[in-house]
């Protein structure tokens, strides 16, 4: 897709197995072991008087924790992310069980991020582990090396990986591709520590022969429709005419669909973009009660708010909205949320809010979830009142108090 620029290239670097491999920096000894990351503060390391480390495995898991990442040697075993750790501990008992460490994630983000900067700065942020880079303007890529015409974009994605590798002991892989629709396919074809480079030749090769499911926007849904439609591969969608894809999937979606399976997307990357919201939540490792748990839940609500708190001043940013989440034992998902006069950043205002919210629900039944969200959000220069700029009035917290009480009015089981 050559553009008054030269050809366009952009890439999507995806880090490999991020939070495990940040962790194996940690704890060099696990290499090569499968491991996964999810648990709690209990399944801290602990030090032996021999200087050894002794780890919680998944054989002693009792919970309803999830997996939020694991080594490519526990995916050997069918262990992946978002996967039960009971059900992981059946498929690999042997399996090193770690906490997650946000902090820690977040400070390797930052330097992964700062390594690809130094090579290409049009980046566009899509998460702690995975960026695209528009590497069209970037010396050397419109350049061919001997028969490659590929060659000098090729070059300046191994320098970028192995930037990243210097400054943060960490490997990645990159898909260099025309779009973002193909880099992000990309750059799972080759992983680990790979590089992939495609252009449009090669999307009958290497694109189509994939399910469906590997292009991003084709959801289950989608990909169950098609299946029912005798459509497995992207290929045979791409066989399908505009027309038809618009009669089963709507005109809109179809299109997308047809332009999609063809490799073809004309979306920029997108270097800023401001957050809608933030959040913090955490699913129990048992169901607790607002009376028989009420210190324990208080803590971590207290928790939860800190870290909302302590996420939009590091960010810069106040919230007009505060809102909580609720999951029960019977899987139920309830949430409130309450618009305050000004936005604010801080805990006091931010638990007194979400406070308030907790005191509108019905809280008879235990409870596996507890969340805490800001929204609305704004940089503080322009937090003037709600209601100034709205004509609406904003509900009251006065009456609230400064330790509003908590789980206390919930009927007993």
């Amino acid at each position: 897709m050559p553009t008054a620029r030269g050809r366009r290239w952009i890439a999507h670097l995806d880090m490999d197995a991020f939070y495990a491999s940040v962790e194996l920096l940690r704890y060099p000894e696990l290499r090569g072991l499968p491991v996964v990351i999810g648990g709690g503060r209990r399944h801290q390391p602990q030090p032996q008087a021999d200087g050894t480390r002794r780890f919680a495995t998944l054989d002693a898991y009792a919970g309803r924790g999830v997996i939020t990442t694991a080594t490519y040697a526990a995916r050997d075993h069918g262990v992946h992310s978002g996967m039960g750790l009971m059900k992981a501990a059946k498929l690999c008992p042997q399996a090193v069980l770690l906490p997650v460490d946000f902090d820690q994630y977040r400070r390797y983000s930052r330097l992964f991020k700062a390594a690809v900067a130094e090579v290409a700065p049009v980046i566009e942020d899509r998460g702690i582990d995975e960026i695209y880079i528009d590497l069209t303007d970037v010396p050397g890529t419109q350049d061919a090396v001997g028969h490659d015409p590929a060659g000098g974009v090729r070059g300046v994605a191994q320098e970028i990986r192995n930037n990243v590798r210097r400054l943060t002991g960490l490997t990645c892989s990159i898909g260099v591709t025309p779009n973002k629709l193909l880099a992000k396919i990309a750059s799972e074809l080759d992983k680990p520590d790979g590089l992939t480079v495609l252009t449009e030749a090669d999307i009958p090769l290497r694109v189509w022969p994939l399910p469906v499911r590997r292009i991003n926007g084709i959801g289950p849904k989608a990909g169950a429709k098609l299946a029912a439609l005798g459509i497995a591969t992207v290929g045979e969608v791409a066989a399908k005419p505009r027309a038809w894809l618009q009669e089963h999937f709507g005109r809109s979606y179809g299109a997308w669909l047809h332009e999609a399976a063809n490799g073809r997307d004309d979306r920029p990357v997108v270097t800023h973009s401001e957050p809608v919201s933030m959040s913090r939540e955490t699913t129990f490792d048992r169901d607790l009660h607002a009376v028989h748990d009420r210190a324990e839940l208080t803590a971590i609500f207290d928790r939860l708010c800190e870290q909302v708190a302590a996420d939009l001043q590091r960010k810069g940013y106040a919230g007009r909205t505060i809102g909580i989440k609720l999951r029960f034992d019977d899987f139920k998902t309830v949430t409130r949320d309450l618009t305050l006069p000004t936005a604010t950043a801080d805990f006091a205002a931010i638990r007194r809010a979400a406070g308030a919210c907790l005191k509108r629900v019905d809280l008879s039944r235990r409870l596996r979830l507890l969340g805490v969200r800001s929204g609305s959000l704004v940089r503080p220069q322009a937090t003037a009142p709600a209601a100034a700029r709205t004509g609406r009035t904003a509900a009251p917290l006065a009456d609230a108090g400064p330790e509003l009480p908590l789980f206390d009015d919930a009927a007993p089981v």
